[in-house]
């Protein structure tokens, strides 16, 4: 079977983890006196009761499929046009080398803002997620596709008790099965196929359909416009994660207002 994209990513990032000597138990006792994360679902939620489109923005300055998209990005400038256009949330790329982040991107747009701010990369262990929490982070990502399912459920685990909230990332109904048991309730469906990088909408539709509604629900990737931003709303997402469209958008906030669908 070929390799995808994600596999060499989450294979170079457990050879990373494999050499991490840091005492977890340090690591457990620098995050216990952080202030409260700021609420990522909560965000989330409170906007779709509010009859909008959740919009979660990201900040990403180039990705593997498509090389640079926006790198002399500034961060703390572009999380203002964001939050300036009603982002809910914001999403920040901490990888280098595959997407060109940082965490020093992540700390100065949520120094910037107001607003939840994710931890977007690729976790694959219990240092990742304590350090998520360090760096200031309110939300972590695990990928379902990138992890076993005792995985999942040690660092879902770990990630809620450390005041983390935790997007889990499906592709289709096996992953779904394998989140609900860990008790995911913050749910995205990556409509990314991993091998093609191809957008299958009709995945996100056909998904949404299945997460329960007791979670809140994330279309995320190929949001191109308010044509597609309405028919995930209408499949039942409560929120869009945006990367592309924004990074490349001339007027990013005036892009994202148009996604909100208000």
């Amino acid at each position: 079977m070929t390799a995808t994209y994600l596999d060499k990513i989450v294979a170079r990032h457990r050879e990373e983890a494999a050499a991490d000597a840091r005492s977890l138990a340090d690591l457990r006792g620098a995050v216990a006196d952080l202030p409260p994360a700021r609420g990522f679902a909560t965000a989330l939620s409170a906007r779709a009761a509010g009859g909008e489109l959740a919009v979660i923005s990201e900040i990403k300055r180039r990705s593997p499929s498509k090389g640079a998209l926006n790198a002399d990005l500034d961060p703390a400038a572009l999380a203002e046009r964001y939050v300036a256009g009603g982002a809910a949330c914001l999403s920040v790329l901490t990888d280098t080398e595959s997407f060109g982040g940082s965490v020093a991107d992540l700390q100065a747009a949520r120094a910037a803002v107001p607003v939840p701010v994710l931890r977007k990369d690729f976790t694959v262990s219990q240092h990742d997620v304590y350090d998520a929490r360090l760096m200031g982070a309110d939300c972590v990502l695990l990928i379902a596709a990138a992890l076993s399912g005792a995985e999942l459920a040690d660092f879902h685990g770990l990630a809620r008790s450390i005041g983390l909230d935790v997007l889990v990332e499906i592709h289709d109904e096996r992953e779904l099965e394998v989140a609900l048991a860990v008790g995911a309730t913050l749910i995205g469906v990556n409509q990314r196929d991993l091998v093609t990088f191809q957008v299958d909408h009709e995945r996100a539709v056909r998904m949404a359909g299945a997460i329960p509604d007791t979670a809140v629900k994330v279309a995320e990737s190929g949001v191109r416009d308010a044509a597609d931003a309405r028919s995930l709303r209408d499949a039942g997402y409560h929120a869009v994660l945006v990367g592309e469209t924004l990074v490349t958008a001339a007027d990013p906030a005036a892009t994202l207002q148009s996604l909100r669908l208000v």
